[in-house]
């Protein structure tokens, strides 16, 4: 699956984009409370991850590249919600860009991809957390058709400060 829109190609993630996919993840986790992880990864700690995500299936990744230079702008992946069976139809969605790419709807591209790829498969409903405040991944997810179902007050540490997490629901 290839999507396209102003020099930028969509497609799914593959092992050679694993330096850069770290690169962009590790910028989110020294920098923002967008992911509560707080060490940076190698690359070699982050294949698990990237091998959790078949070109197919209820768990993706979407990865955004420059068509020219093939650069990483972002990607968005689907996961697993919870564990346990019963939650194998919900997966927690997350979209991560690169701060130079802000700005551009890769965000947006990336989150049609990662959806229209999706709409095969036995799911039921999509979550998002936001770590709050994030207008900006407030507006991305309300474009797709999400509603607000719940915040967790202060539920996470980094940075010396504690932080909210607002759930997001989708039907898919």
């Amino acid at each position: 699956m290839l999507s396209e829109g102003a020099d930028v190609q969509v497609r799914p993630g593959v092992d050679g984009d694993l330096r850069a996919l770290t690169a962009l993840y590790n910028h989110y986790v020294s920098e923002t409370a967008a992911t509560f992880d707080t060490e940076p990864f190698t690359p070699e700690e982050r294949r698990p991850w990237l091998l959790s995500h078949p070109e197919d299936g209820p768990h993706r990744l979407m990865v955004a590249a420059d068509s020219r230079s093939q650069e990483i702008l972002g990607y968005a992946t689907s996961g697993p919600f919870r564990p346990k069976p019963a939650y194998a139809t919900s997966v927690e969605v997350t979209v991560y860009v690169a701060p130079r790419a802000g700005r551009r709807g890769i965000g947006t591209l990336l989150y049609g991809a990662l959806f229209e790829a999706l709409a095969g498969e036995d799911l039921h409903r999509a979550y998002a957390g936001i770590a709050q405040p994030n207008e900006a991944s407030v507006r991305l997810h309300e474009r797709f058709g999400f509603r607000h179902v719940g915040t967790h007050r202060e539920v996470g540490r980094k940075f010396g400060r504690y932080w909210d997490v607002a759930w997001y629901e989708k039907e898919l």
